[in-house]
């Protein structure tokens, strides 16, 4: 049911990324593998059912002036591209007043500027062949906040304004937009996630280790995909139902968020 579509993932070398790309590897596609460590890619590739049908092109999502560059390469590679997964992307784990400007900054660029970057650059390739999928890894805190997390969620929250508008604007043009939001994903995000310095954390968060497994999440974000859902939570109860917990009932929102174990 691929019909042999190109299908474009950032952050592909570790994590949601690269379940993603070893899933996909099994249907009727082609793959452009994205990241900053062209040598985890290039692992990712060989890990792939058919490593003749992946391709590897390295970007720097905070890099986001050479984003339009990297487009024109990603579609040289297979002549076009079907789907944009923009999955790339980096988390955080500090207070709001042990947090520097620059990390807020850094955030931003990498999340938000990053990705819209890619997105603005490949939009006149979708407006052209009347056709086109916008793919987000947002997250459940796109929809609410918590502690540590302020700067995250903030990036995430913006794609989503974003991204509504875009799926707005570009209806008339068959492009689709699909905003996936996880809960706690077992992968190492929040080892990588900064503080309030801008180094990494570089431990594992326990919430985060016990996570949903990458590879269950990667299944339930392709049928999402396929299905062309606008938007969509995939993670445990307590973190979807923050999300509802939010939007009905937000006094008890904000009384419970205060409790809650981020970490």
């Amino acid at each position: 049911m691929m019909n042999n579509q190109v299908i474009w993932i950032t952050g592909a070398s570790s994590g949601i990324g690269k379940s993603l790309a070893i899933a996909y590897s099994k249907k009727d596609v082609k793959l452009i593998l994205s990241s900053r460590n062209e040598k985890a890619l290039n692992e990712v590739r060989l890990q792939c059912e058919k490593p003749e049908n992946v391709k590897i092109l390295p970007l720097d999502l905070e890099q986001y002036e050479t984003l339009e560059a990297k487009t024109s390469d990603a579609i040289k590679l297979f002549g076009k591209v079907d789907v944009l997964v923009n999955n790339g992307g980096v988390s955080q784990r500090s207070l709001i007043e042990e947090t520097s400007l620059e990390v807020d900054r850094r955030i931003m660029v990498i999340n938000y500027l990053g990705n819209i970057a890619l997105t603005k650059a490949l939009l006149p390739h979708f407006i052209k062949n009347k056709k086109g999928h916008f793919v987000v890894t947002s997250s459940v805190v796109g929809k609410f906040g918590t502690p540590l997390r302020s700067s995250y969620s903030a990036s995430k929250h913006a794609l989503h304004g974003f991204y509504d508008a875009l799926r707005a604007e570009h209806f008339k043009d068959n492009i689709s937009v699909s905003l996936i939001c996880p809960g706690f994903v077992a992968t190492e995000v929040s080892k990588n996630a900064l503080v309030g310095d801008g180094s990494k954390q570089g431990i594992m968060d326990a919430s985060t280790e016990k996570g949903m497994h990458p590879d269950r999440f990667a299944k339930l974000m392709i049928k999402a995909i396929k299905n062309k859902k606008p938007e969509v939570y995939i993670g445990g109860a307590k973190e979807k139902a923050g999300v509802y917990a939010r939007r009905y009932l937000p006094a008890l929102y904000y009384r419970l968020v205060r409790k809650w174990s981020v970490t």
